[in-house]
């Protein structure tokens, strides 16, 4: 008889990837019982570098150089210090981690809109749909009660900044993007991102911290878990071919992120603002699921 094959654990990545990101929302939280942003950002690009440094002593992978390692840098710059910090300023300014990872959720299809703009497609009328259904149901979230503290919009206009600079950085990887290995692309970038949020952290915030159990978990899933374990399920899931399965999924971040803040954190949403997240979900997976655009 044939030995039947074992269960390929693997399947379970794009949704475990899911998983941990969402958490992220979550743990950002919790680091400000102990620190602010930019010392949250610091200290988070200080440990990464600190893990990845020996790990590139040890694999000796190939290190970019000249234009490539310039584009890196602009990337980090764009990605793991504006869109970072202006979404750790979304949460701290009292937007509940549904409702901004709502916002940012929108970005894939952000990008399916200004993709024209960058290689002259056409986009499908059904993207503009799932645009729309989108847009709507971030508003209901947004406007709903406990969607935003008291704080006010301030949150709002920073998870907007934060879904148009992770925009940027999509666009400016498809347009400069070039294949690396991941130890030395990840060790580069979070130099980089470490060299600038220092002295920031230093200046604004004075580089002070408050360590307590929770908040050194949180940090700690900060590091091991977005940082280094989800890029390394990204990788991963690329090479096994899994990427789509992964755009299928990311509508499901935002109700995920909520669940995980109102588990951990105590957040509360109301009704309508789950309508919100389902309307915004249907939009964002009809978008994902439009055929690919043609030339204008």
């Amino acid at each position: 008889m044939t030995a039947r094959p074992g269960f390929d654990w693997f399947r379970l990545a794009p949704l475990a990837f899911v998983c941990v990101w969402s958490g992220g929302f979550t743990a950002l939280i919790v680091s400000f019982q102990g620190m602010e942003p930019w010392t949250m950002l610091a200290i988070r690009y200080v440990i990464c570098v600190a893990v990845l440094g020996p790990l590139a002593l040890i694999l000796r992978p190939a290190m970019p150089r000249g234009r490539a390692l310039l584009h890196l840098g602009v990337g980090a710059l764009i990605v793991q210090v504006a869109y970072f910090a202006l979404m750790t300023f979304a949460l701290r300014l009292g937007m509940s981690a549904g409702a901004a990872s709502l916002v940012i959720g929108l970005q894939p299809v952000l990008v399916a809109l200004l993709v024209p703009y960058v290689a002259g497609e056409r986009v499908p009328p059904v993207v503009w749909l799932g645009l729309l259904l989108g847009l709507a149901g971030v508003a209901l979230v947004v406007t709903s009660r406990g969607a935003i503290a008291s704080q006010g919009w301030g949150g709002v206009l920073s998870a907007i900044g934060a879904l148009l600079t992770m925009a940027a950085g999509v666009l400016y990887e498809k347009r400069f993007g070039r294949p690396h290995h991941p130890v030395a692309a990840n060790l580069v970038i979070y130099t980089v991102a470490m060299l600038a949020c220092l002295p920031i952290a230093y200046v604004v915030d004075g580089l002070r911290a408050e360590w307590s159990l929770p908040v050194g978990m949180a940090m700690a899933y900060l590091v091991f878990g977005n940082s280094l374990l989800s890029m390394t399920l990204l990788f991963a899931m690329v090479r096994r071919g899994e990427a789509a399965r992964v755009s299928a999924l990311f509508f499901l971040i935002p109700p995920v992120a909520a669940l995980i803040a109102m588990a951990l954190v105590g957040e509360r949403l109301a009704p309508i603002a789950w309508a919100g997240m389902l309307l915004a979900a249907t939009g964002v997976a009809i978008a994902a699921r439009a055929p690919a655009p043609g030339r204008g």
